[in-house]
């Protein structure tokens, strides 16, 4: 049999790899060797050191969990580094694990072994580093386990899918000392950064409404209605719903488009809001310590695709989250969009399909992937930034890797490290649970709580049973 005969295979042994000479990558942003503990936000002791784990000479070893298009995209990423080596892949579905591995076959000369459960790789002593790019549902159990065995971790967004699996993850990570990078990695994309310095600056004088928002393409919004239907003979479908309630398969709530259902993610508030409203929090607040919101209320619903839609998760959404001296805005619809010349869809209305906008007193300034502008009080254009690096503009995941590769050799801090990325994702599951429990929420963001309506906690964005044979594991 040949290699590519083996790897075609639902599962097979991993065979040696050599390790080769890197570049002397130098941090990017986190922090020198042995930074203290203390300083990711926990006390472990004023001579608690993170330890050094790797030299810069060596090659680190990598495993894919979640071979869909975004881990694939993820991976494509790190293996055009020269200090990346890749062990293994994994996925419940044999037929994307397969190609996976055939893909690192391709581009590597390397054989990948394929694991279809986790927790087996995780008991490998050569990973280094964990890709996770699972559903959102299984987020929070595969970063968990992982820091639990002693892997650095890079997990996909939204990192949880409640706020209680988001805590435990922050939790775990600094209780076992280990990076954990989020992808959303337009924190690593230059126009972001100078937007949000402009935005702190205090240029734009008092801001006191801020905006963001997603217009969503129509067919990628309707799911119709659809029967069940057998198992695929390649997919583990008892594994791909893990912790989650069981439900009958449909196609048409697994790959991909299980983002519309609030059994396995957080729809579109979810998936993007964790982006445009990161935007809005990273520039509203001086540190990424962020202030978290008071009050929020949300109302929505499924307006285009209609009740009869198997989509649990509203396609229509406003919700209105009160801080402290200031109010923020997420929308998410719809429609009303047209192709811009870039290829990208664009809103009808604004020309942009997706942004984050703040109004101040003396100017404003609008920002989303295709760069950003600043406008006087009137809304006149006054100034415009150099022009994007074309080759950078909508993709700033080469530059995010570069930065964990560089944080997991010096055991620094990443840009969009799990606590500060938690309170991003919590922002958007308080949009999800006011509309779940169709009120106005108190928020108390220290206990992590709310005070007005406990029973609002009962619904999927705060936390979930789980699966009989699943824990989520407390630290």
């Amino acid at each position: 049999m040949t290699r590519r005969g083996l790897l075609s295979g639902a599962s097979h042994a991993a065979l040696g790899l050599g390790m080769l000479g890197a570049l002397d990558m130098q941090p990017v942003y986190g922090a020198q060797n042995g930074r203290a503990a203390h300083d990711y936000g926990v006390n472990f002791g004023e001579e608690a050191l993170l330890p050094t784990r790797v030299s810069p000479q060596d090659k680190i070893n990598i495993a894919l969990v979640g071979c869909g298009g975004q881990g694939m995209s993820n991976l494509n990423t790190f293996m055009n580094r020269k200090d990346v080596n890749v062990v293994a892949v994994c996925d419940p579905d044999a037929k994307r694990m397969g190609k996976a591995a055939l893909t690192v076959d391709d581009k590597l000369n390397q054989t990948a072994a394929q694991i279809k459960d986790y927790r087996k790789l995780l008991e490998r002593k050569d990973v280094d580093l964990v890709i996770n790019a699972t559903p959102d549902h299984w987020h929070a159990l595969v970063a968990i386990h992982a820091a639990q065995a002693g892997k650095d971790i890079f997990t996909e967004k939204p990192i949880s899918h409640n706020i209680l699996e988001g805590r435990q993850m922050v939790n775990h990570a600094a209780k076992h000392k280990q990076v954990v990078q989020v992808g959303t990695w337009q924190r690593s994309l230059q126009q972001y950064i100078d937007a949000v310095a402009y935005v702190r600056s205090g240029k734009l004088g008092k801001i006191n409404v801020c905006r963001a928002w997603r217009v969503q393409d129509p067919n990628a919004a309707v799911m119709g209605k659809e029967a069940t239907k057998p198992v695929p003979t390649d997919l583990d479908y008892d594994l791909w719903v893990g912790p989650a309630a069981m439900v009958p398969y449909q196609e048409n709530r697994c790959h991909y488009k299980f983002r519309w259902y609030f059994n396995f993610a957080g729809g579109m508030t979810g998936d993007w809001g964790v982006h445009m409203m990161d935007n809005i929090l990273q520039a509203m607040n001086p540190t990424d310590d962020f202030v978290m919101p008071t009050k929020v209320m949300s109302l929505g619903g499924k307006f285009f695709v209609g009740p009869d839609d198997d989509r649990t998760t509203p396609d229509t959404q406003i919700t209105l989250l009160e801080f402290p001296g200031w109010m923020l805005q997420w929308e998410v619809h719809v429609g009303n969009q047209k192709v811009g010349s870039n290829g990208q869809p664009e809103s009808g209305l604004t020309g942009r399909s997706h942004g984050a906008l703040f109004l101040g007193s003396n100017g404003s300034v609008l920002l989303d992937r295709n760069g950003w502008s600043i406008f006087d009080a009137a809304g006149n254009p006054v100034e415009k930034p150099a022009p994007i690096d074309m080759g950078q503009k909508m993709n700033g995941l080469p530059a995010h890797v570069e930065e964990l590769i560089a944080c997991h050799k010096s055991r620094g801090i990443t840009r969009s490290n799990i606590a500060s990325m938690h309170k991003t994702t919590t922002v958007c599951h308080l949009a999800n649970l006011a509309y779940q429990a169709s009120s106005v929420l108190h928020w108390d963001g220290a206990k992590e709580v709310v005070t007005n309506e406990p029973k609002a906690m009962q619904n999927l964005s705060y936390q979930r049973d789980y699966r009989k044979g699943w824990v989520l594991p407390k630290a």
